[in-house]
Order: structure tokens, then C-alpha cells, then sequence
């Protein structure tokens, strides 16, 4: 699941995977700064089997957070994330952006 989803169904999506036991984390841009391929309040919803809705830009840079959701999710401990998109990896894969951006990455609960 990609693309642009509203918090709301995002949410919810996360409530209902809840109910089935399933653990899921919110990744949100907090700031950017340069060229980067979304902006602030972007948000990408991470499920524990590695499914998500919603996207932070795409490339390594969501490759990377999509990995440290998965993170968050196993700790069930928050993280500010900082994905530079100027990075030599980033420039060979042809992803490069030129920016970065900060992204918080929270466990989601049934209750939120």
C-alpha cells in the first residue's frame, strides 16, 4: 500500500491491524531543508511485516526509515530520524535530492 493516505485512514488501517495483534509505527517529516522528494507532514504508516501506506519520498531515503519503523516497531521505543539525501550511496543509486529531512518515527497503539 503507497501513495498519499490521510492520517485518519491511516489510523484506522493501524487500529485494525491492532485487533488482529499486529504492531505498526508512524513515520512523519518533522523538516526539510534542500531539495528533498516530499515535504513536512508527509507520513508513511509501517506495518511489522514490512507493508505500509502513505510514502516519505521513496528511494533509499524511504528504504532507510522504512527500516527504522521497523525498528521502533520491535522496541516500542520512538525516533528522530535524520535522512540525508546528499549521501555518496544515495548519488550512485541516482535517488540523490540534494536535501534532508528530519523524520519522527512513533510506535502506534490501538488507542490512538
Amino acid at each position: 500500500m503507497t501513495g498519499s493516505v490521510d492520517l485518519g485512514k491511516m489510523l484506522a488501517e493501524a487500529k485494525r491491524h491492532a485487533a488482529d495483534g499486529e504492531r505498526s509505527a508512524l513515520a512523519t517529516i518533522m523538516r526539510t531543508r534542500g531539495s528533498t522528494p516530499r515535504k513536512v507532514g508527509a507520513r508513511m504508516l509501517v506495518f511489522e511485516d514490512g507493508l505500509f501506506m502513505g510514502t516519505v519520498g521513496g528511494g533509499c531515503g524511504e528504504s532507510d526509515v522504512l527500516q527504522e519503523a521497523l525498528r521502533v516497531i520491535e522496541t516500542g521505543e520512538p525516533s528522530h530520524f535524520h535522512v540525508d539525501l546528499t549521501a555518496d550511496e544515495a548519488e550512485e543509486s541516482g535517488d540523490v535530492c540534494g536535501g534532508v529531512m528530519d523524520v519522527f518515527i512513533e510506535p502506534v497503539s490501538a488507542r490512538s
